[in-house]
This record gives C-alpha cells, structure tokens and sequence, in this order.
C-alpha cells in the first residue's frame, strides 16, 4: 500500500509563493507522481505531472510558467513550487502516485493512490 502525505500549504496573498510537498512510502521511484487541485465545489483538476526518473513533466495551462513540479527520489519526496498565485489557485491539492508506469500524464483514472491533501489559499 502506498501512503502519500502532502504538507506546504496555506494561506498567501496573490503574487506569493508556496512550495508543496509530498512524502510517499514504499519504492518511489517505481512511480509516476501528479499533482491535482480540488476548489470547492468544483471538480478534481489536473495541475501537473512527472516521470519516475523526473524527464518527463507537463502542466495544465493554468500552471504552466508558474509553478514547477520536481522529484527527489533520494528522499522519496514530490514537489510543486508555485510561483505568482492567483486567487484563482485556491483549493485542496492532492499528490498522486501510478506505480510501475513511466508516466501517468494528466487523466485522474490513471493513478491509483493518493494522499489526503493540503489547503492552500490565495487571498486577493
């Protein structure tokens, strides 16, 4: 079983910066690993992805140029550094974890673990 616990987030003010993390258990670089955001109610999103071995990224429209998504396989650990927030941005995010894939992209039905989540807020 896979255990994903994110933490980072919280409470900024538009233009600031936040860097999530995400600590997973097990092999983690038998993973593919994303990022995905929850607002209230709307639905799940997809924010940004990652390879195993960190070659391979890509972003939703909303995050790219903005924030970067990063691995450390020696600590297990995922990251999203978010960079110029927008109110806009507010919401639950959530890591998520596809083992023995390459790459899971973007498609929520592709990974089958995920944490609980962390809390970010942007105020305007």
């Amino acid at each position: 079983q896979v255990q994903l616990v994110e933490s980072g987030g919280g409470l900024v003010r538009t233009g600031g910066s936040l860097r999530l993390s995400c600590a997973a258990s097990g092999p983690f670089t038998t993973y593919s690993m994303g990022w995905f955001r929850q607002a209230p109610g709307k639905e799940r999103e997809f924010v940004a992805a990652i390879s195993k071995i960190g070659d391979t990224t890509d972003y939703a429209v909303s995050a790219k140029g903005r924030f970067t998504i990063s691995r450390d396989n020696d600590k297990n650990t995922l990251y999203l550094q978010m960079n110029s927030l927008k109110p806009e941005d507010t919401g639950v995010y959530l890591c998520a974890a596809r083992p023995s894939v390459k790459y899971a992209g973007r498609f929520i039905a592709n990974y089958n673990y995920w944490g609980q989540g962390t809390q970010v807020t942007v105020s305007s």
